[in-house]
């Protein structure tokens, strides 16, 4: 036997039988779905109750197929029930829905013709045009109409979508996978995704409880305890309270988290209200931070600075300078290996310079010495300096004033500081190394710098020389 059944709204029509009269209670309006049926296997089975509301509920069995008049949409299952007064139709077993946009798989289906909506249900698959797949338990598929341009597909409960990325240039991206309690996609360029997202790249893998990407612009944002981590090279993780991703022909450029900003890498930490990482060729190549409410903070291994600002410039990601702006201040341990202090050095100015030595770039688990370290405007440095001798001793301290200070490094101590303009100090030596020294005598009021502190004590003034 062979079917017709023709719906939209509250509109049905049921062919039982060829030629058979068909029963129609109300024009179809332009361009609405018209549910057509036909055997799958030629066995379909079909029962047609009439309703008090001259509609009707149609049950089928044996494989059918669906779809609407003039459309390029079908709906393929084991078996079918349509409900006349609902505008429903349940598609049970083995469900095959396609059209040019998306196909979907599913144990069962929902067809609710009111909304021109697909809700599927158990082993759900989809597959959008592009090539974009979403799977999981449930989800809702919207049809693209007349007054929704672009289809939506809403998945819940856990959801797994694979992003196939399409790019200008001759590499074929890798797909990026997205996990969340929920993902909504938009046609095929716009995804939100909510609930302990986690979004995994080659190059990265970016975290949070929501996301919005869009694929158009190449641009997604990370909400709610965001982070992102690399996965290549040299590893470095970023959070913050919100974190913008921008990408050019799907290669990540550029990630700036803010507020709270913080990143972490094998040679630096940095802390402030924003901060923008430039990355290339999958490696971080810039770091600038920046804050209105807390001033930016750059730790590395052995050096801790603050300031208004910082950029911190890391080619290949090894760390090669970094800049300091706006009382910058800036302080780092000193050469316990050849004295014995409990005092930091420091330096600071309106602006800071640091310079790295990164020769050794080959050595990837080495972290990049200072060379040069650079104060320029209202500048002052301490620095503790070995004696001469061999043996470790109390430092001797180098305090200085001016407008640029440079502190050149040799084997990561101090070899040499040099100062330009406005040039006031004292250099100090411990009682106990004048006192040894050969042919001298200590002067009865030479003592050892104070420990316990980085700065010279207030409101005692040094001579300068």
């Amino acid at each position: 036997m062979t079917a017709r059944i023709a719906a939209v709204f509250s509109v049905l029509a049921v062919v039982l039988a060829p030629g058979a009269a068909s029963v129609a209670f109300a024009q179809v309006p332009a361009k609405q779905c018209v549910l057509q049926y036909e055997s799958s296997s030629g066995n379909t089975r079909t029962t047609a109750n009439k309703l008090p509301s001259e509609r009707y509920n149609v049950f089928q069995g044996g494989g059918v197929t669906y779809h609407c008049e003039g459309q390029d949409n079908t709906l393929i299952a084991d078996s079918a029930e349509y409900y006349g007064d609902q505008s429903v139709l349940y598609m049970i077993g083995s469900v095959h829905y396609s059209e040019s946009r998306a196909k979907v798989d599913s144990d069962r289906m929902t067809y609710f013709q009111l909304e021109d909506r697909l809700r599927a249900e158990g082993n759900v698959h989809v597959k959008t045009q592009s090539g974009t797949t979403i799977t999981g338990p449930v989800m809702d598929y919207y049809r693209a109409t007349s007054t929704r341009p672009q289809p939506r597909t809403i998945a819940s409960q856990r959801p797994h979508m694979t992003i196939v990325q399409k790019s200008t240039t001759t590499d074929k991206p890798e797909p990026a996978e997205v996990d969340a309690n929920t993902i909504v996609a938009e046609g095929d360029n716009l995804v939100y995704a909510s609930g302990n997202v986690q979004i995994a790249r080659p190059d990265l893998i970016a975290k949070g409880d929501s996301a919005f990407l869009d694929g158009t612009r190449e641009f997604a944002r990370l909400m709610e305890t965001p982070s992102v981590a690399s996965r290549k090279g040299r590893p470095f993780t970023l959070t913050g309270g919100i974190i913008d991703l921008f990408s050019r022909n799907r290669q990540l450029e550029r990630v700036v988290a803010t507020p709270t900003g913080h990143v972490l890498s094998q040679d630096m930490e940095l802390l402030a209200d924003s901060v923008d990482l430039r990355i290339k060729d999958n490696q971080l190549q810039q770091v600038m931070a920046w804050g209105s409410k807390s001033r930016a903070k750059a730790v590395t291994p052995d050096r801790e600075v603050t300031a208004d600002s910082i950029d911190a410039r890391m080619p290949g990601q090894r760390l090669r300078e970094f800049r300091a702006v706006g009382k910058a201040y800036a302080n780092s341990a000193p050469d316990t290996a050849h004295i014995i202090s409990k005092d930091r050095d420091w330096m600071k100015g309106d602006v800071v310079i640091a310079e790295f030595d990164t020769a050794a770039t080959g050595d990837t688990t080495s972290r990049p010495q200072a060379k040069r370290i650079t104060a320029t405007g209202n500048a002052s440095s301490y620095y503790q300096m070995a004696g001469s001798g061999k043996e470790k001793t109390i430092p001797n301290v180098n305090y200085v004033r001016g407008r640029i200070i440079t502190v050149s490094f040799a084997d990561k101590a101090v070899s040499k500081v040099d100062v330009t303009d406005q040039a006031a100090g004292v250099y100090l030596e411990p009682a106990a190394a004048v006192q040894n020294a050969p042919g001298t005598k200590a002067k009865s009021g030479t003592k050892a710098p104070p420990t316990g502190t980085t700065t010279p004590p207030a409101n005692r003034p040094r001579k300068t020389p």
